[in-house]
């Protein structure tokens, strides 16, 4: 029966085969159902961040079911719609955690306290969770067992081939994209937009090696794909550490020097960080795009 066979005896109780694709989001999909329901008791940012990656592969997994039905190529939108909302808010709890780490890091180097940022950053956090909150509680949890259904329908009698295939279009589109969007010099956004294309590559390369299939790109590549996103973290953390700093000095009417330092230092170092970047980027399409 061979790749069919992925999920063990309970595909033998179904009455029609089952996509190996399939069981990998069933698993995802209570994880993050779990999660879900955590978080309408108290929304904690490690579960909540814990659940945003959830919900990027399950988004991803409705991404790949478009793909593989032509016919309807909203197909992929209309599954992971209802969650649109919660992941966005999710990710606002992700960004905010990384900047209390930024002032963390600031506050033990230099010595100093920023007491009114910390403040102003604790009244965003409060606003950020009650979204969330509100998101949590406010929805039923009919919305995942539509989902999971929606899903199991979707991936109904895919053959592998078919699977491999698609995920094989998915990297590419990524690929295409990171080649046609990037520009020297790259702004923000398409540090954004590389840090988001090389996460759904590593995911869709991961999902190639759980299905059994070989793998798109040797491991010398998977090393530099790996190494290129984790060298785009500090260069997030700072961005949004920049970002939100300046929105907070933007409501004052007077600066202090340390405020004026520490804007100027993260200015620098966003400055350095992306050139670094930017050359192992154009270095990396240079191998994977000749």
């Amino acid at each position: 029966m061979g790749l069919w066979c992925y999920l063990g005896t309970n595909f033998l109780n179904m009455p029609f085969k089952t996509s190996p694709v399939f069981h990998i989001f069933d698993q995802q999909h209570q994880e993050a159902k779990l999660l879900f329901l955590a978080l309408g008791k108290q929304v904690k940012s490690k579960k909540a961040i814990e659940l945003q990656l959830k919900l990027e592969f399950l988004e991803l997994f409705a991404d790949l079911m478009e793909k593989i039905d032509f016919e309807s190529q909203n197909q992929g939108n209309d599954l992971f719609s209802p969650f649109k909302s919660l992941k966005k808010a999710l990710r606002k709890t992700h960004h905010l955690k990384l900047v209390e780490g930024n002032l963390k890091s600031r506050e033990e180097d230099s010595g100093l306290l920023y007491d009114s940022y910390r403040a102003y950053l604790l009244v965003q956090k409060r606003k950020i969770q009650k979204e969330a909150f509100e998101l949590a509680v406010g929805s039923s949890l009919k919305i995942w067992d539509d989902f999971r259904e929606k899903a199991l329908l979707a991936s109904r009698g895919i053959k592998p081939l078919t699977i491999n295939t698609a995920i094989n279009q998915l990297v590419q589109e990524e690929l295409e994209s990171i080649h046609k969007e990037l520009k020297s010099p790259i702004h923000s956004q398409g540090f954004r937009d590389l840090f988001e294309s090389l996460r759904k590559i590593i995911m869709l390369e991961n999902l190639l090696i759980q299905l059994g299939f070989n793998p798109i790109f040797v491991n010398s590549i998977h090393d530099e794909i790996a190494q290129l996103k984790e060298n785009l973290k500090p260069w997030y953390s700072n961005h949004l550490a920049f970002q939100t700093l300046s929105g907070f000095l933007a409501e004052k009417t007077s600066i202090s020097k340390k405020y004026m330092e520490w804007i100027k230092e993260l200015k620098e170092e966003k400055k350095s960080l992306s050139s670094e970047i930017e050359k192992q980027a154009f270095s990396f399409l240079n191998k994977i795009l000749v």
